[in-house]
């Protein structure tokens, strides 16, 4: 992604692992965020080395983890529903299927389900619960997947247009891509600014919007055809975003933080984070 038509934007501190400063640059044709620098191939696996990086897990810990585990089971039979309407059952692939509940989810409501996760940690769980993986995407065939999702994992790749590409190549031609990003558009965005927590520099590379994803998707002949809003979102980023800001979980802010940028999402259609539903043309 060539970063020559960009310009500053923000500068962000990741919170989770190093305490390092980023800047983020924008790109007004896309109206898309590009963290700078990006941290080397090499380099970009310790940036995920927190205990708080909660989805590498089946933790039960906390209050917070307790409320996440919650609100991931309702998620999932939304996704499920959603996977459903918007396609017969076949294939499935799951790019970043973390500890494996989705895939554990279709595959028992009758897909034919296979998963890459680069975590051998989240690995290890999914497996136990009989889901299958493959290394990288080299080792699948053109035209295989009904369906492709990617569960807030898009904006972790590190080549994004060669990512795309290999969606378009994988996917069957009546096929649908089903990807959840957040959206830095949205009203807890705006208030948060630097403290927003799914900024998550370095590890989120891309910072899109809904324009972005028309746009990157379009190159490939990936037509975007309806956007969904991720309501629990707003509420799991702004308390994540008050314990940045202020040091402590300030669970009724948030709350309050995460009900009035849902409200503002309906009216301006902006919400925390989004599902683009994809289909190949």
């Amino acid at each position: 992604m060539n970063i020559s038509n960009t310009k500053p934007f923000l500068k962000v501190k990741d919170y989770s692992v190093s305490g390092e400063t980023f800047q983020l640059l924008h790109d007004a044709e896309l109206d898309m965020l590009i963290t700078h620098p990006q941290p080397s191939l090499d380099t970009l696996p310790s940036y995920y080395e927190s205990n708080d990086y909660i989805s590498h897990t089946d933790g039960n810990r906390s209050l917070f983890e307790k409320m996440y585990q919650f609100v991931k089971g309702i998620a999932l039979k939304n996704k499920l529903r959603l996977l459903n309407f918007h396609s017969q059952k076949g294939r499935i692939l799951d790019i970043g299927a973390g500890v494996g509940d989705f895939l554990a989810v279709a595959k028992n409501d009758g897909w034919e389900t296979v998963g890459i996760e680069p975590s051998e940690k989240a690995k290890e769980i999914a497996i136990k619960k009989g889901v299958p993986f493959v290394e990288n995407l080299v080792a699948l065939e053109n035209n295989s997947f009904d369906v492709i999702t990617m569960w807030h994992v898009l904006e972790h790749v590190p080549n994004l247009e060669h990512q795309i590409a290999e969606l378009k190549r994988l996917l069957k031609p009546s096929g649908t891509i089903l990807v959840a990003v957040p959206n830095f558009n949205s009203y807890d965005a705006n208030y948060y600014g630097k403290f927003w927590a799914a900024f998550d520099v370095p590890i989120h590379l891309w910072h899109f919007s809904k324009t972005a994803i028309e746009i990157l998707f379009a190159k490939e002949n990936l037509k975007l055809v309806k956007v969904l809003p991720m309501k629990f979102d707003s509420f799991y980023v702004s308390l994540l975003s008050e314990k940045y800001k202020s040091g402590k979980m300030n669970y009724i802010k948030a709350f309050f933080i995460g009900l009035k940028s849902n409200r503002y999402g309906s009216k301006n259609l902006e919400y925390s984070s989004h599902i683009y539903v994809i289909k190949n043309i």
